[in-house]
């Protein structure tokens, strides 16, 4: 870099026309509407609002940063502005490109100083300033990488919605367009029999080992809490016990166990449910089901997360805002239940598509990664942009 040169950033911008006429409070953005409204919030697009007059149409593209959240946005279509902590850029065309700029602020770190004044702390800072030719290229690079982690997160969230439709297609019409009939869950093949866990499945409840004792966490056993369960099967997780520990505190489900949440904040918006490919202990805030002879593990993950908005309509709320769902209602909770070829044959269909959505899951980790790699090295010019050949 010590052929750059180096720009302020309170240098780096221009003033631009953007004001309160083109703010909108939180309160007024709505799910739907003709023009989108972005603000300093994680989720680039906020919401949308119908108010003509307040759209920016103007001095675009322009870069959005969060002086809460400390996130920042390109934005090169017209939009509305959200009200609360956002300030607007500018870049100065005659200094920079304005998609290397906004590469070039993403590349600096902004340590947190609590909920706000972080634009205090980036106008402090000061840029890379090669010549504009290079950053075009720069930022065509990193623009490149950036549309193939989109792409790769369009096709998950493709593939996450599929999942969804054939799992409600095929626990209400099965494998081969049989007659359904109604039952206390809803439609179901006219085949298939509608049974309450507790006729299938033996349950298991879990334990915390004392956290006092620093080697009950120092062994090699699973041990599953609600944080763990964001992925539909586990075969590892973060924390690990000791034997000592399981004896003393918890209790080891077996591979193919189907954890549920029962307890904890969570559950006041989902019921998490995953399935244990291992052995695992779990904590006080889960509940382990065990399949009986009559049920498959896998088809009973799948029933669950078919059928979760009827589990959810379980769970209790204490006055204290605490959630749970109770032993006997899991217990007494129904699922449809076809014979075992059947099972096999619905668990494997959904199975295929799960494996497509872990597969784009790790391509788009893998991306994210060369992307960090690729903005520190070229904005450090550690690596030059003529050594690199990329392709879309």
């Amino acid at each position: 870099m010590s052929e750059w040169q180096t720009c302020a950033v309170p240098d780096s911008f221009v003033k631009n026309k953007v004001g309160r006429q083109n703010q909108i409070p939180a309160k007024d953005i709505a799910e739907v509407g003709r023009f989108p409204v972005v603000d300093q919030g994680q989720k680039f697009i906020a919401g949308y609002c119908d108010d003509e007059s307040k759209v920016i149409d103007f001095d675009l593209p322009l870069i959005i940063f969060g002086d809460h959240t400390r996130c920042f946005k390109y934005v090169d279509f017209p939009f509305v502005l959200g009200a609360d902590g956002t300030k607007v850029l500018l870049p100065n065309k005659k200094l920079y490109d304005a998609r290397f700029y906004y590469f070039a602020l993403l590349a600096l770190e902004i340590p947190s100083r609590g909920y706000n004044r972080h634009f205090t702390i980036l106008s402090e800072r000061r840029l890379p300033l090669p010549p504009l030719p290079e950053q075009k290229k720069i930022a065509h690079i990193l623009s490149t990488v950036q549309r193939a982690i989109e792409a790769q997160e369009r096709i998950i969230q493709t593939t996450t919605e599929l999942k969804k439709a054939l799992m409600h297609k095929l626990f209400t019409e099965g494998l081969r367009n049989e007659p359904q009939k109604q039952t206390d869950i809803g439609a179901v093949p006219e085949s298939w029999g509608v049974v309450p866990l507790s006729d299938v499945c033996r349950f298991q409840s879990g334990g915390t080992p004392s956290k006092k004792n620093p080697e009950f966490w120092k062994g090699t056993i699973p041990w599953v809490s609600p944080k763990d369960m964001k992925r539909p099967r586990l075969d590892d997780v973060a924390d690990h016990i000791s034997k000592e520990a399981l004896e003393s505190g918890s209790k080891l489900a077996p591979a193919g166990s189907v954890f549920v949440v029962v307890r904890g904040m969570i559950l006041a918006k989902t019921v998490p449910v995953a399935l244990a490919e291992v052995p695992m202990a779990i904590n006080q805030d889960m509940k382990a089901i065990i399949p009986g002879l009559k049920l498959r593990s896998d088809f009973l993950l799948y029933a669950l997360e078919t059928l979760r908005e009827n589990l959810f309509k379980k769970v209790g709320r204490s006055g204290h805002g605490t959630c749970t769902l109770m032993g006997h209602e899991v217990a007494a909770f129904k699922i449809p239940l076809p014979d075992l070829a059947t099972q096999a044959e619905i668990a494997s269909a959904i199975q295929n598509l799960e494996r497509k959505k872990e597969i784009h899951e790790q391509k788009q980790i893998q991306l994210q990664d060369l992307s960090r790699s690729l903005l520190h090295d070229l904005m450090t010019a550690k690596t030059r942009v003529h050594e690199l050949e990329i392709s879309a």
